[in-house]
C-alpha cells in the first residue's frame, strides 16, 4: 500500500522549499512529523517575500487585521508606518536591477534590525515597505520612526562596480489605529499613506506622522460602527 507521502506527490512541494533554501523537517520521510514539518515550511514560505525573507503584502494585511481588531476591543495603541526608498527608480538606472535588489535586501535588513522582536516589518511591493509597531505609544513613535530612518541613512552598500558604496534614504509615513473604532487595514494603510506622501512632496528623507489626539473617524468607519445587523433592525 503507497505511504502517505507518496499519495500526495509531494516532488514539487520538496523542490519548491529545496530551491528556497529551506530547512527540511529531520523526522522519518513520510512520517505524520515529517508531512507537518513540509506543511509547516510551505506556510511559511507563502508569507515570506522571496527577495528579503521579510513578510510579504498578503501577511502583513493579516497582521494589520488583528492590530485593527485589537485596538478597536482594548483602546491600546498600534502605529503603522509606510516608507519607500527615495529615488529608487535611480538606482536602478544608474547601476541596474541587480544592485537595486542589494539595495531593497540592505534597507530590508536594516528596518528589522531597528525595530523590536515583536515589531512586523514587511515588503509591500518594489520599494515600498511597512511597519507594524503594537503597543507603541504616541509620545515614542517620531523616536521611533527617526530612528528607522537614520539606521537606513548609514548604510553603505558595495555596488560592485569600482568599489563604489551606495547610501540610500526613505520617506516615512505613518497613522495610528483609531482606538474604540471598528476600522480595516485598508482604511489604516490609506492614512499612513497620505502621511508617507506628504513626506515625499516635503523633500523627503523625513518622517511625517499624522497626529495621535486628531485621528479622525471616516465616514467608512461610522458606517462600519453604527452598521445596524438585518435581525436588530427587526427588534428596533
Amino acid at each position: 500500500m503507497p505511504s502517505s507521502a507518496e499519495q500526495l506527490h509531494l516532488e514539487r512541494a520538496l523542490h519548491l522549499l529545496q530551491q528556497a533554501g529551506a530547512m527540511l523537517p529531520e523526522a522519518e520521510p513520510g512520517s505524520v512529523a515529517w508531512l507537518q514539518g513540509i506543511v509547516d515550511a510551505l506556510c511559511d514560505l507563502s508569507s515570506r517575500d522571496a527577495l528579503t525573507g521579510l513578510s510579504n503584502r498578503r501577511s502583513f494585511e493579516m497582521v494589520m487585521a488583528r492590530e485593527v481588531d485589537r485596538v478597536a476591543r482594548t483602546g491600546e495603541s498600534a502605529l503603522l508606518l509606510m516608507l519607500d526608498i527615495d529615488h529608487f527608480k535611480s538606482v536602478n538606472d544608474t547601476y541596474g536591477h541587480g544592485v537595486g535588489d542589494l539595495v531593497i535586501q540592505a534597507v530590508g535588513a536594516a528596518l528589522n534590525q531597528a525595530v523590536r522582536p515583536m515589531d512586523t516589518v514587511a515588503r509591500i511591493g518594489g520599494e515600498e515597505f511597512g511597519i507594524m509597531l503594537p503597543n507603541c505609544q504616541a509620545g515614542f513613535a517620531l523616536t521611533v520612526a527617526e530612528r528607522v530612518r537614520e539606521r537606513v541613512a548609514r548604510l553603505r552598500i558595495p555596488t560592485g562596480q569600482f568599489q563604489d558604496e551606495l547610501s540610500v534614504t526613505i520617506s516615512l509615513g505613518g497613522a495610528f489605529a483609531p482606538q474604540w473604532v471598528r476600522s480595516s487595514p485598508l482604511l489604516w494603510m490609506e492614512r499612513a499613506d497620505r502621511q508617507l506622501y506628504r513626506a515625499k512632496t516635503d523633500g523627503r528623507n523625513r518622517v511625517c506622522l499624522e497626529v495621535h489626539h486628531e485621528t479622525l473617524v471616516s465616514a467608512e468607519e461610522k458606517g462600519m460602527l453604527l452598521a445596524v445587523l438585518p435581525q436588530d433592525s427587526e427588534q428596533v
